[in-house]
């Protein structure tokens, strides 16, 4: 993406090594009835509902077959929250906090001495290379499960710390909502993450029904070993693919070969993806969810490190893209009520 690229597939590149989540199972459709019941009643309710139908009903002049009714989903900002900053991130600060009390003299490190501290501009500070020391430290050398392990470990007592709930009860119950009601008019919904396919795959299913496979992600460089007499999948610090800005459509077609029919996120980073779903011939949908809504989540576009949303924004009329507006379009946010926690 453009001003907001570099920031963004610059934590990418560092935080795809992350994982998420415990166990929360996708809440049903309502039988019968409105099938996007958080979904306030206007234009882009009805817009939703008519492409949907349209591309799924037989017999009518969009009419798309079932094996090339593909919607592809960002997950940041667009599925769950990623403010103050993205989850990766939170859990790379933590993360370094404990090696530090593990092991102190890691704090001679300027970057993990700000991860420690929980200072996010002082880790930017350090810069690329900055940042790559702190993935090398905190997250490399250490196998597939010993890392889901560990993350499970940290979502058991993870809190937002504005919010004071679990990370896992902050997904966007407008956006499950739709997900659930694509499949059910028979498409293939995949999540296209800047975030690290790994990370994604543990949660993505309890949280949004979306299988492993169904994921296409940031990826590192992977590799097989037998220690002792087990085989293991090895992670290394090092950027194998970033999928995000205009890897999101090279990612979907390596993996999928299909070029989607809608697309929906909610930053730059998703720009491309719209560009090149909406590109194609027939019906085709293009969904940007702007947060704007202060009160119950967090107000950002144009301005913010994360997240920012300046170029789609402008370019949504011309190229009919559908904005969503969190503050008027939606009737609540979150999909799961939590008790408060402690950050």
């Amino acid at each position: 993406m453009r001003g907001n690229l570099g920031i963004r597939a610059l934590f990418m590149a560092v935080l795809l090594l992350l994982t998420m989540g415990p166990p929360v199972s996708a809440a049903p459709s309502p039988a019968g009835g409105d099938p996007l019941p958080s979904w306030r009643e206007g234009p882009v309710k009805r817009r939703l509902l008519a492409f949907v139908a349209a591309v799924s009903t037989q017999g009518s002049r969009d009419y798309v077959p079932a094996a090339e009714r593909l919607a592809v989903f960002d997950n940041d900002g667009t599925l769950w929250g990623e403010q103050p900053m993205y989850v990766q991130l939170a859990f790379a600060l933590d993360r370094a906090r404990t090696l530090v009390a593990q092991r102190p003299e890691l704090a001679a490190n300027p970057v993990v001495a700000a991860a420690a501290a929980g200072d996010v501009k002082a880790v930017m500070a350090q810069g690329t290379q900055g940042l790559l020391e702190l993935v090398a430290l905190t997250h490399g050398g250490m196998s597939t499960e010993t890392f889901a392990r560990i993350v499970r470990d940290w979502f058991r007592s993870a809190c937002h710390p504005g919010l004071h709930r679990p990370y896992s009860s902050l997904t966007f119950a407008p956006m499950g909502e739709l997900l659930e009601l694509l499949r059910s008019r028979g498409f293939l919904t995949v999540i296209v993450s800047g975030g690290g396919s790994d990370f994604l795959r543990v949660v993505t299913e309890e949280l949004y029904g979306v299988p492993p496979e169904q994921v296409i992600g940031s990826t590192v460089r992977t590799t097989y070993a037998v220690e002792g007499s087990v085989p293991v999948l090895l992670r290394h610090p090092e950027v194998a693919f970033i999928d995000d800005g205009a890897g999101k459509p090279v990612g979907i077609h390596t993996a999928l070969g299909r070029r989607p029919i809608a697309a929906f996120g909610n930053s730059d980073g998703d720009f491309e993806m719209l560009e090149w779903t909406t590109a194609g011939p027939g019906a085709r949908l293009g969904l940007i969810l702007h947060h704007d809504d202060a009160e119950r989540e967090f107000a950002y576009d144009r301005n913010s490190p994360f997240g920012r949303l300046d170029r789609a924004l402008a370019a949504a009329p011309q190229r009919g893209w559908t904005v969503v507006s969190m503050r008027n379009d939606w009737e609540r946010v979150y999909r799961l009520s939590a008790s408060p926690c402690s950050p």
